[in-house]
């Protein structure tokens, strides 16, 4: 007579498990659209802008080939004035395929002398496109460093300070040996930086402290553009590692959030989408750092140019361009 209860029961609690896992199952779904809902989302906030005649192209790439950016660095926080010359300026080689990427820091003081403008320092060049027309700064400023250094620049990538310093605060900082103390207040544009000498872990403000430092007026070390250089390429190497670290679309929902506020580029959406969700198999993990012997002479940085012609071989052979470079020494600042 106890057995029908008992399989009743058994039921019972064999149902409440399948409608428990259904429940989980699906709640699993929906967080899973939603994260690639955001992906999308931020996606088409960083891809070039689409034109009303441009063909609707969903056709996946049977692989993503080797590809070259300038990557540009620009400090639009509030209280600095709006200016939109660029703190970080650098030469991008990646080769997915073998999972490797170089990187050459151009100095921000760097002379430049186009034929068509004026002789300016080499920050100064994206926000005199940015003021002129904004809305083709990009692929203007692509096309002028592509032609002034002689080398194919496939994509340009812009990103404001607050993508580098609310990325690191997402992956719980960075662990940065600070090469100095390094103490710098100004009021007018709310900068405070205070870093002491030594291995420690920096939040998103600190390593944002720590790649822009360059003087001190609180009794400290000045800092070279060109240690400010290393700095920002040793930061770019460990988010690049904690970034490919994620396991799956999944982890990177406020990461998505962050680069689709602070970040424009002129690469297509398709792309930039078969980019995102194969990052784990494709993000670099050699990356090197390509050095200029450069020298201050007030007010220019000038480069040697031998480095600079072998950092472009460098680069373009990374991308498998060699054949495409053509040197243009007379636009320059070189050492003589």
């Amino acid at each position: 007579m106890s057995i029908k209860p008992k399989r009743k029961a058994i039921r019972k609690v064999m149902m409440s498990i399948y409608l428990v896992i259904s429940a989980l199952i699906l709640g699993v779904g929906i967080y899973a659209g939603y994260i690639y809902y955001k992906a999308d989302a931020a996606i088409q906030r960083v891809a070039a802008p689409k034109l009303a005649d441009d063909p609707i192209d969903y056709v996946k790439k049977e692989s993503i080939q080797p590809m070259t950016f300038l990557l540009a660095g620009v400090d639009s926080r509030d209280g600095g004035g709006g200016v939109m010359n660029t703190d970080v300026l650098m030469l991008v080689s990646f080769n997915p395929q073998t999972q490797s990427a170089s990187l050459l820091s151009l100095p921000r003081d760097l002379l430049l002398k186009p034929k068509s403008l004026p002789a300016h320092k080499s920050n100064y060049y994206y926000a005199y496109y940015y003021i002129k027309d904004k809305s083709e700064a990009i692929p203007n400023t692509k096309r002028f460093f592509s032609d002034l250094l002689g080398f194919p620049i496939d994509h340009m990538v812009v990103l404001n300070f607050d993508a580098l310093r609310q990325t690191v605060d997402a992956l719980g900082g960075l662990q940065i040996d600070v090469d100095m103390d390094m103490k710098y207040n100004d009021s007018a544009d709310g900068t405070h930086i205070d870093l002491k000498k030594g291995l420690q872990t920096l939040n998103g403000q600190q390593v944002l402290d720590y790649v822009r430092y360059r003087k001190s007026n609180q009794g400290t070390r000045e800092s070279s553009d060109f240690a400010r250089n290393d700095r920002q390429q040793q930061v770019i190497k460990q988010i690049i590692e904690k970034l490919g670290d994620f396991q799956g679309i999944s982890q990177w929902g406020n990461i998505l959030d962050i680069i689709g506020e602070n970040v424009k580029s002129d690469i297509p959406e398709s792309d930039l989408q078969q980019w995102v969700y194969n990052f784990p198999k494709i993000k670099p993990n050699q990356i090197r750092s390509l050095q200029l012997e450069s020298s201050w002479k007030s007010p220019y940085v000038y480069v040697n140019k031998e480095d600079l012609q072998q950092a472009l071989i460098d680069l373009a052979d990374e991308a498998g361009i060699r054949s495409e470079i053509s040197f243009k020494w007379q636009t320059i600042g070189v050492l003589e």
